[in-house]
């Protein structure tokens, strides 16, 4: 049922060579380069050699599900097995390909809903991978886990919206390649609209005057390649064609952006937690402790049945997901899109940590990807909405579902729970 193309099957041939023959090698020298570059994170060489490599393989966009010029989409399910493989090297196969957050929600919001010179502007350059973008939505000041109560304005002012606020955790907005800003704010702040219609996305060139970058934000007291900052939005002026869509849209637009994104980030976490395993297991073949090789341990093979077993349920759960969305579309599958977004990123979690039990000293430091891939991991808990929005997202839909199917009691248990009320 979940078996992938022939044009999926070639592809997923095609990554694990391109991973085994460039990318693997490449990651000591790629940190190397990161760590040399500094806070200005200029791009290091090892990554735009891996793209050149990557588009010349046929790997370049395979995320964007929609037609562009160019561009000849997937199916969900195809790129589900190509997201995991790239996820074995979470912070630089997916880039690689031009497959990498947010740059990958920004192209989908711009091929769903940009003007045809929004697209030529913005769209084009970041297919081709010359620039990068950012999505500019959570706020400091408020609980952005509900959207709604994002309080960032875009007040329009004659010919242009003027843009106050103050927002975080906005990913790649640091590197030097960044020159699109897509924020979400309030244009209806006062009027009657309803609750999740009054918001709106723009579309801010980063070096407009009042955009202010004001610090870098650490994760786990460990500052990522991609980079996490704090920005400042005073009395920022973009013209009136800078809105993204409709006013009063941006919320459900930011849903159909964020529906993938979770779904990707999903695919990506299961190939790192399968590549965790990996070096669990090899690490605990060549390992003793007081005379025995840790893989003789029945703590060690416990930590080993019960990664195998939780990375294939949640690989199914994934892959079911993405033929929901193949099938009946992503608003019908949003109740399983919410499930993984909970399920996987747990998931990679436990196996990522029991990898780094079982290297010791060693699976905290870095010389193995496991402590990147923990802190990653645990952002993945956060990034496109918490565990907890997600499950009750869940239970809403379980709970509407079986309020539609509910049936008359048998009588037997009709009358036991008759019986209950009156104790």
């Amino acid at each position: 049922m979940f078996d992938p193309t022939p044009r999926g099957a070639a592809l997923i041939e095609t990554m694990t060579s391109f991973l085994a023959e460039h990318v693997y090698p490449s990651e000591e020298e790629f940190e190397a380069q990161v760590r040399a570059a500094g806070p200005g994170r200029e791009q290091p060489p090892v990554l735009e050699q891996l793209k050149k490599t990557s588009r010349e393989l046929g790997l370049w966009n395979l995320f964007l599900p929609h037609a562009e010029p160019g561009h000849e989409p997937l199916s969900n399910l195809d790129y589900a097995r190509i997201a995991e493989l790239s996820g074995r090297s979470l912070h630089l196969a997916p880039e690689s390909m031009n497959c990498s957050a947010p740059d990958t929600g920004n192209m989908e919001l711009l091929s769903m809903f940009g003007t045809p010179e929004q697209k030529e502007r913005w769209l084009q350059p970041l297919m081709e991978g010359t620039i990068r973008s950012a999505y500019v939505m959570t706020e400091p000041l408020v609980a952005s886990s509900d959207a709604s109560n994002i309080e960032t304005t875009v007040e329009r002012d004659g010919d242009e919206w003027v843009i106050n606020g103050r927002k975080w955790w906005i990913s790649a907005a640091a590197r030097p390649q960044c020159e699109l800003l897509i924020l979400m704010g309030v244009t209806d702040p006062d009027g009657d609209a309803p609750r999740h219609a009054r918001h709106s996305m723009v579309l801010i060139p980063k070096d407009t005057p009042g955009v202010t970058i004001e610090r870098d934000l650490t994760v786990l007291g460990y500052d990522p390649f991609e980079s996490h900052v704090e920005m400042v939005f005073d009395n920022v002026r973009v013209p009136a064609t800078s809105l993204l869509g409709d006013p009063g849209a941006g919320f459900a637009m930011s849903q159909a952006r964020l529906g993938p994104g979770r779904i990707h980030h999903c695919m990506r976490m299961i190939g790192a937690a399968e590549r965790a395993l990996e070096l669990m297991i090899a690490r605990a073949k060549v390992r003793s402790t007081f005379g025995s090789p840790l893989s003789d341990r029945g703590v060690v093979r416990e930590w080993i049945a019960d990664s195998r077993i939780e990375i294939d349920q949640a690989r199914l759960y994934t892959l079911y997901t993405a033929h929901l969305m193949d099938t009946v579309g992503n608003k019908a599958a949003a109740s399983e899109i919410s499930g993984i977004k909970v399920a996987v990123p747990n998931m990679a979690s436990r196996v990522i940590d029991r990898a780094i039990q079982t290297f010791g000293g060693a699976g905290l430091s870095q010389d193995y990807p496991l402590a990147r891939m923990y802190a990653e991991t645990r952002i993945v808990r956060m990034a496109d909405g918490p565990d907890e929005v997600h499950r009750r997202a869940v239970a809403r839909t379980e709970l509407r579902r079986h309020e539609d199917a509910v049936t008359p009691a048998p009588h037997g248990v009709a009358a036991h729970l008759a019986h209950l009320t009156r104790l």
